[in-house]
């Protein structure tokens, strides 16, 4: 079994209640400068799912945008 550990993302339950100063600085925090999006998360679930992750087991991908 994989799992995926997403990092901040731009979706309503993260957003809410956040100022946009705050959420700025969330993503300037990320090596790639932005939140994820719903999209990003998607995809890394369809690689482990899919073909492409067969040989891959007992993982967590951390799809994070380079967040330590």
């Amino acid at each position: 079994m994989n799992a995926v550990a997403p990092g901040p993302t731009a979706t309503d339950l993260f957003l809410n209640g956040k100022s946009d100063e705050l959420i700025d600085r969330f993503a300037r925090m990320v090596p790639l400068e932005r939140l994820g999006t719903p999209d990003d998360i998607a995809s890394a679930v369809s690689f482990l799912a899919g073909p492409d992750g067969s040989w891959i087991n007992g993982q967590t991908l951390r799809a994070n945008g380079g967040l330590v």
